[in-house]
């Protein structure tokens, strides 16, 4: 695989509209292993993903969509929503094995949220790159009702959605402009 800095950044937008084309089973295998050996404080690891693909699976994600992202949601092949594991210190012993990193968490709530939120934020962001390295585009949001979602998907579990991203192939049709960033100096300080 050859990818490109043009293809992860400079000439990645964020898209509205998708082509009907399916994205298959083992893409979105390849797309998880590759995003998985991304870093996360102390291998937290909270995120898990719903790949939305079938006609009943997608009406439930549309019942709690925003309206201006359900023609969206609508359109792409797949949509996934990234939860997490509010119990992700579950999974230390296996992802941390050699310090009692689970007792770093265990009773502190604040901590766990903060760690859940921050890391499974950070995988997503990993996950959209590795979508790009395999020639998919992305329409990330935060247009939901997270208490919907959640009852659809994850009831009876320990994990919340954190935001949802279409996959596809892009219509560059239903691109709007890109729109300006911070300059360095804007954003930016060296001290």
């Amino acid at each position: 695989m050859n990818v490109t800095t043009e293809q992860l950044f400079d000439n990645a937008r964020t898209h509205n509209g998708f082509a009907p084309e399916p994205i298959p089973e083992a893409t979105l295998h390849q797309l998880y292993d590759m995003m998985k050996w991304g870093p996360t404080s102390a291998n937290t690891s909270p995120a898990r993903f719903i790949f939305v693909t079938t006609p009943d699976a997608k009406a439930k994600l549309l019942a709690g969509m925003s309206p201006g992202n359900v023609e969206k949601t609508t359109l792409a092949p797949v949509s996934v929503i990234v939860g997490m594991d509010m119990a992700f210190y579950e999974k230390l012993p296996q992802l941390f094995p050699h310090a009692d990193a689970k007792a770093w968490f265990v009773g502190n709530q604040a901590m766990i949220d903060a760690t859940a939120f921050r890391n499974s934020s950070i995988q997503g962001g990993y996950f959209i790159l590795a979508a790009r390295a395999l020639g998919l585009d992305c329409g990330p949001m935060s247009g939901f009702d997270a208490a919907k979602v959640d009852a659809a998907f994850w009831a009876g579990t320990t994990i919340k959605t954190n935001f949802i991203v279409n996959l596809g192939r892009g219509d560059a049709a239903k691109l709007f402009g890109r729109s300006p960033r911070l300059t360095f100096d804007e954003a930016c300080q060296i001290v």
